[in-house]
């Protein structure tokens, strides 16, 4: 398990390297809210491509969606979202605070301000941000910003069912914002009030919703594994009868031992056919389907892994961070920070060091860099030593470097060293793409 001090330098490590600022931070910040750097914005997004291609790219029975934010206020009357979303809501009598009644700790002491038996008697409080559509502010222009992107996917089943001509087993994919107004956000980007989710929807013969189950429990947890987070820092937990959701037939979390315990990564559900009964229901469509092969009508069963891209990319961060000795051109020894990401997650690929500013070294450099930016997002950093730069590389995770030197000059060939081994190779300027193209996967 991550200890709590490394969370806290990855924090810093987040601010000071531009993966992940405080938002509107010249004004004070605002609770609970960040915005992606350079750096955070490329990590993220290899998360997010890296859980589409394997959800969708790499699958034949799953395709993608992209639902509106803003969605007609009886989808969420149908869900059960305005009658169900709900957390305990207490308030500190003494410090005015407001905390979930189901977080509090057990000696019934304030976690702001120690005060004992303190507390307000818990009313259920809505998660959903309300807004209005339109000028006026009243009843009938009330919507909601969606908590989350399930809902997209179950009112477009059978506009995707229909136009994609799949049919059960099969999948909906989607990536897209949500947003869900917590009683108390933090730790940093695991709870926040606007998130991004990672969501499918697998609609299944009732019969094989079981089976289903179980494969996509097990199919997640091995993305996990396979993207380089230790075993050892994940499990998969199913959940007790009285956790379950008022529509799951069975529930199983892939949780990460974060720094403060085990937290959830993603959620497997058998939300059996709540969802298309509550939606068909409700708006007298018939979202059934018809098997020719079977002649039958049933109303398919479905199977939801609901992953965070935020937490996803917390969990990768924490996993892949190092403090190690290493050792220096000098023979000497000193501590490195490196993040052991996965080449495939990793926010620069290759960074491309001319060994100084020299005038004749930086044109090769510029030339290097130009043959390989077509192919791999790369950094070129031309500023402080050769060591230093090296560092700063390895402290953002950036797997190889290549090094412009004076041989260069004279070989035409360059310095690829790796991140994790530190190991130095001499390769032709060009072989180069190929060959780091064949060491880092997309």
């Amino acid at each position: 398990m991550a200890s709590p001090d490394q969370m806290e330098r990855v924090v810093n490590l987040a601010k000071r390297r531009g993966l992940v600022f405080p938002s509107s931070e010249i004004y004070g910040g605002f609770r609970s809210t960040w915005d992606y750097g350079p750096l955070g914005v490329l990590l993220k997004r290899n998360v997010k491509d890296a859980w589409w291609r394997s959800m969708v790219q790499m699958r034949g029975d799953v395709v993608g969606l992209d639902s509106a934010i803003l969605m007609a206020p009886k989808v969420w009357e149908a869900s059960g979202h305005l009658a169900t979303f709900t957390d305990p809501l207490v308030d500190c009598r003494s410090c005015k605070e407001r905390f979930r009644a189901d977080q509090l700790p057990t000696s019934g002491a304030c976690p702001n301000c120690g005060a004992k038996d303190s507390f307000t008697e818990a009313r259920q409080f809505n998660l959903m941000f309300k807004t209005y559509v339109g000028p006026v502010e009243d009843d009938a222009s009330v919507a909601y910003l969606r908590p989350e992107t399930a809902q997209g996917i179950f009112v477009n089943f059978e506009n995707v069912q229909t136009t994609s001509r799949k049919k059960p087993p099969f999948g909906i994919a989607q990536i897209g914002k949500s947003f869900r107004n917590e009683i108390t956000p933090g730790n940093f980007i695991f709870r926040t009030r606007e998130f991004e989710q990672m969501e499918m929807e697998f609609f299944v013969p009732p019969e094989t919703g079981a089976e289903w189950f179980e494969y996509w429990c097990q199919e997640r947890f091995r993305w996990y594994l396979d993207l380089g987070i230790p075993e050892e820092m994940l499990r998969l937990r199913p959940h007790d009868p009285d956790e379950l959701s008022h529509y799951s037939a069975g529930t199983a979390d892939v949780e990460f031992a974060y720094p403060w315990g085990w937290g959830e990564l993603e959620g497997i559900a058998n939300r059996t056919d709540y969802d298309l009964r509550q939606h068909a229901a409700l708006s007298g469509e018939d979202l059934s389907y018809f098997d020719q092969e079977s002649d039958r009508r049933y109303l398919p069963h479905v199977i939801e892994p609901a992953a965070g891209a935020d937490r996803a990319t917390l969990a990768f961060l924490l996993a892949a961070y190092r403090e190690e000795e290493a050792p220096t051109a000098d023979g000497k020894v000193e501590k490195r920070t490196v993040l052991r990401l996965d080449p495939r997650l990793a926010p620069i690929k290759v960074a491309v060091l001319p060994l100084s500013k020299n005038e004749k070294l930086v044109p090769v450099a510029t030339e290097v860099a130009d043959a390989l930016r077509p192919h791999l997002v790369i950094d070129v950093d031309v500023t402080g030593s050769i060591g230093r730069r090296y560092r700063r590389q390895d402290e953002i995770g950036t797997p190889c470097c290549v090094t412009v030197d004076f041989d260069t000059l004279d070989d035409r060939a360059v310095t690829v060293r790796d991140r994790d081994s530190m190991h130095q190779e001499r390769v032709a300027v060009d072989d180069l793409v190929a060959y780091l193209r064949e060491r880092l996967p997309s």
